[in-house]
């Protein structure tokens, strides 16, 4: 027997432990040192791609100047200068060809257009920007144009024409002359070049599947409008999130410790284990003893990220039920919102984001002051949730509803007060392409006021987009004006300045700005394009300027005003009619829905043009929901909402509905009010408010349903809807009354044939309603 055995004292030896134990941390080793090196190589790529497009900007900004400056020259040649001068149009384009070998083709214009206004669609709608442009810069201009069945250079000189005066000079270049820099420049395959115009892909390299992110290292070609976009793959991190020269430090150091094992010859000493004659008092217990014992408490660890934002201080009790109104959340900043109620609210968003399996959020803002606050509260709470935000900024609703969808997000959230007073903030919701409203409204609510609220364990990422300029680009890529229009823009400093000149110019009308500053306090006049007060000014600069049509937004965009050049209000159950017939031509058959604010002749004019009418509630949120319950092309509302299926994505946009506008007054040969002026019309009031108590509202509809249901009521001859309120339709004429979802006001209208039987249904509905509101001025 061995002195160990007899001594009672076992020796582990681990000559197949210690090179199993030193095989696995080599293969960690190598797991962490292939990662690093994997790093390093996404890195190079990302590093020589941008050596690539930093040369292929240089070699774009070369051929740019080159062609512009080549241009000046020739045109300052002996018989280009003499034909022009000599009024010689034809002239001067034969002499530009033969003084520039390799033109595809020289046009020479008058200023005016003419020739290429005539039919814009055949000259091209690039070609006519290029013109414009080089018009109102009074300099050479080089741009990508659609010409001659492709893809080409063009370039425009504005010039004095002799006698016929100002003109301006296209020439058509082939398209290589421009990209040739491209065929000279390695792309790695991992990486995505494009020369981009807009939108518009000009010329692609390397993998496409990056294109969607290829603007964050984007760069400008001088100031032609061009730019280089450019992508690469995002690195991806090693084990435990560790970089490159982490993860080949604790490959280092893997090794290193798999070799130490290795040079100890297998065998790893163990403490013996003490003897009875060591001392009963130090005996630990056998394993069996310890395996018998209490289990240690084990301290609780906190695995939260620390970088995640802290929950804001404001209890669920506080935040205000109030501001949770049927289509969005609004209350008075600094009394109901302040940017820890928003926190909680964005909180409760990303909570029912992440029930439903979703990360990405758009986030944007209107132009009223308290909007950057609550916007960095809204995002904190949202990133809190675990939501991945993209922050658009300064933007109309319409624009935040588009960066949804064209970033794949799917939900965004508009910080935006709408066509409240300034000191009035709130939030647009859509998760999921669903707008909230109702009860999912109410569950933002019960989240907080029951603590209800997701806790990431690491807070979402957040990124700046900026998409106004794509916004504009898809637009004007769909709707061009058949002949150009004279339009006064009034903004009334909301938002939908900043947008509204640049896209009607894009498509092609001449924009006369009125309050297009944006200007949160508001001091022209109250951006609310449904009181008629506040068209006043509109009305004045349409007449002012002659021009042929005006055109109102609302604080945050997604409302549309109209009026004449006579300074006559379009209301917006009219347009309604208009933009029926135009998407029924191409949709026979196919859904209108119209709220309960509606003229009584829309119904008809629907069904004789071929369509399905459809009367429903009034909310953009309801309307929103209807159109997908029963896939309807067309929507409006009196308040001046439209919904576009058809050629958009079905959200209320006035920026959109201005432009679909334009394009049909466009298309007619008679005037904008001519147009305007045929559709059916009658005598009627606009939308009437009637300012109550808050939250009796919809108590008193209710009480004005009940006293004219009964017999022998006024009423009976009536055909009455209590959808949204009560409507109630006579054989020549309609009234109604219904709770407003967002300020405590009953809101009414009436329409009739004439005067009298106006005034008549007036006072039916006034003798109902006075004796539930004693005292109270009804002003109708």
């Amino acid at each position: 027997m061995s002195k160990a055995k007899a001594e009672g004292r076992p020796r582990l030896t681990t000559g197949r432990s210690v090179p199993l134990l030193a095989v696995l941390l080599v293969l960690l080793a190598v797991w962490f040192g292939w990662s690093g090196v994997r790093q390093w190589r996404q890195a190079a790529v990302g590093a020589e791609l941008e050596q690539s497009r930093d040369r292929v900007v240089e070699g774009l900004q070369t051929a740019v100047t080159g062609q512009l400056g080549r241009f000046g020259k020739v045109l300052k040649t002996g018989p280009v200068a003499s034909a022009l001068a000599s009024g010689n149009a034809q002239g001067a384009a034969v002499a530009i060809r033969e003084g520039w070998p390799g033109v595809e083709d020289v046009q020479v214009l008058t200023a005016d257009l003419d020739a290429a206004y005539a039919d814009p669609k055949a000259f091209g709608y690039s070609r006519l920007a290029l013109l414009e442009a080089a018009i109102a810069d009074d300099k050479p201009v080089a741009r990508v144009v659609r010409d001659a069945g492709g893809q080409r250079l063009g370039l425009a000189a504005a010039v004095d024409l002799g006698p016929q005066g100002a003109a301006v000079v296209y020439v058509r270049q082939p398209l290589l002359r421009l990209t040739g820099v491209f065929d000279q420049v390695a792309v790695p395959a991992d990486g995505y070049l494009a020369l981009r115009q807009g939108n518009h892909n000009v010329v692609e390299q390397g993998s496409r599947a990056l294109s969607g992110g290829a603007e964050a290292l984007a760069r400008p070609i001088g100031t032609s409008g061009l730019r280089l976009s450019a992508a690469v793959p995002d690195i991806e991190p090693g084990p435990l999130g560790l970089g490159a020269i982490s993860s080949a430090i604790v490959a280092l150091l893997l090794l290193l410790i798999a070799v130490l094992l290795v040079l100890g010859k297998g065998k790893v000493p163990l403490p013996r284990r003490r003897g009875a004659d060591d001392g009963a008092a130090d005996a630990g217990p056998t394993l069996s003893e310890s395996l018998a014992q209490a289990p240690l408490a084990v301290e609780a660890v906190d695995t939260s990220d620390e970088a995640a934002p802290p929950p804001p201080s404001v209890p669920g009790e506080s935040v205000a039920p109030d501001i949770f109104r049927a289509y969005d959340i609004r209350g008075v900043v600094g009394r109901e919102l302040t940017p820890k109620v928003a926190a909680l609210i964005g909180q409760a968003i990303g909570s029912v984001l992440q029930v439903q399996g979703l990360r990405d959020i758009v986030v944007g803002r209107d132009g009223r002051l308290s909007g950057p606050e609550l916007t960095a509260g809204l995002i904190e709470g949202l990133r809190r949730a675990g939501c991945n935000v993209t922050d658009i900024g300064l933007a109309p609703t319409p624009v935040v509803y588009f960066a949804s969808y064209h970033l794949r997000a799917g939900s965004c959230v508009a910080v935006t007060g709408s066509h409240n007073p300034p000191d009035y903030n709130g939030f647009k919701i859509v998760v999921g392409g669903e707008t909230l409203s109702g009860d999912a409204i109410t569950e933002l609510y019960h989240r907080i006021r029951d603590g209800q609220l997701h806790v990431a364990s690491e807070p979402g990422s957040f990124q700046t987009r900026e998409v106004n300029a794509d916004y504009i680009q898809r637009i004007a890529d769909d709707v061009q004006l058949d002949r150009p229009l004279k339009v006064v823009a009034d903004a009334g400093n909301g938002v939908a300045g900043e947008l509204a000149q640049p896209l009607l110019e894009a498509i092609g009308a001449e924009v006369i700005p009125l309050y297009c500053d944006v200007d949160g306090s508001f001091p022209n006049h109250h951006p609310d394009p449904s009181d008629p007060h506040n068209l006043e000014d509109l009305i004045q600069t349409v007449k002012r300027f002659d021009a042929d049509i005006g055109l109102a937004f609302d604080g945050d965009g997604d409302r549309l005003g109209v009026v004449t050049r006579e300074g006559k209000i379009i209301y917006a159950d009219r347009l309604l009619m208009l933009f029926a017939a135009d998407v029924l031509m191409r949709n026979p058959g196919a859904l209108v829905i119209y709220d309960v604010k509606c003229t009584g002749k829309l119904s008809d004019y629907v069904l004789r043009n071929g369509g399905s009418p459809l009367m429903w509630k009034t909310g953009h949120s309801l309307m929103k929901a209807k159109m997908r319950e029963t896939d309807a092309e067309l929507a409006g509302e009196m308040s001046g909402h439209f919904f576009f299926k058809e050629r958009w994505f079905g959200f209320d946009d006035g920026l959109y509905a201005a432009a679909r506008l334009l394009e049909i007054l466009a298309q007619r040969d008679e005037t904008p009010s001519e147009v305007l002026d045929e559709l059916p019309d009658s005598v009627s009031t606009p939308e009437l408010k009637v300012p109550v108590d808050a939250g009796t509202p919809h108590a008193l509809v209710s009480l004005f349903v009940s006293s004219v249901q009964v017999e022998d009521s006024p009423f009976a001859g009536a055909r009455l809807s209590t959808i949204d309120g009560l409507r109630a339709d006579f054989p020549d004429g309609w009234g109604l009354v219904r709770a407003s979802n967002t300020t405590p006001v009953l809101v009414l209208r009436f329409e009739a044939d004439d005067e009298a039987a106006l005034e008549r249904i007036k006072a039916l509905f006034r003798a109902q309603l006075q004796p539930l509101l004693p005292g109270v001025e009804l002003g109708f």
